[in-house]
């Protein structure tokens, strides 16, 4: 089993950026799966190249992609990703697009094949504060989402995908006013292992009522 796990490079004048710092700790290896780490670049194009080249150098059966979600107070795995480009600032290769799809042959939405509930649940009993998120924005995180679920529909539909956001980390927030919620870079790294756990082990809680109102 191979699960490649990517996090990204630090954008919009941060100099650090807590998806990749936290997937760079984690263990390579959980539940005798191998863990492959990617830094992608926060760019639409880069990104979607970087990860189609990752899977077909590694052929893993599961990728799991880390994202920052500045003022989010806990971890959030996505649901869906939206067929949507909306960039309310420039990625880091300076380009801003304004209402296009994603893929032309793409679907409106794709919705993870993970077993998200029971990863959301995985995580919050080991006491770290977890949910399920059903927007994943319209910058590079949920293009990054939208890609992978796009190449496993097209391409590839052996492979499981989805998308973590994670808060901000205390030496970034400090720097913001108003200060906005923010998570060790410690525990974000424990939240990524335990939701590996709960794939690995098909963790299941279709039970768990998590939807929202707004």
């Amino acid at each position: 089993m191979k699960i490649l796990v990517t996090g990204f490079d630090p954008f919009d004048k941060d100099i650090i950026n807590p998806a990749y710092e936290a997937v760079k700790r984690l263990p390579d290896e959980i539940r005798e799966a191998k863990i492959i780490k990617l830094e992608i670049p926060t760019s639409f194009e880069r990104s979607r190249i970087a990860i189609e080249e990752a899977i077909e150098k590694y052929s893993p059966n599961v990728i799991l992609s880390i994202g920052q979600a500045g003022g989010r107070n806990e971890i959030t795995i996505e649901k869906v990703a939206i067929n949507l480009l909306e960039a309310r600032i420039k990625d880091n290769d300076g380009y801003q697009p304004l209402d296009k799809p994603i893929k032309e042959d793409g679907q409106t939405a794709y919705f993870t094949n993970l077993p998200i509930k029971g990863m959301v649940s995985h995580i919050k009993e080991n006491n770290i504060p977890a949910n399920i998120s059903y927007t994943a924005g319209t910058f590079v995180c949920n293009s990054v989402m939208y890609n992978i679920l796009y190449l496993i529909d097209k391409k590839f539909p052996h492979i499981k995908g989805g998308f973590i956001h994670v808060p901000f980390l205390p030496e970034q927030a400090v720097l913001k006013n108003p200060i906005p919620s923010s998570m060790s870079l410690d525990m974000i790294s424990k939240a990524i292992e335990l939701a590996i756990e709960a794939i690995l082990i098909n963790k299941d809680n279709k039970d768990l009522v998590i939807g929202k109102t707004h």
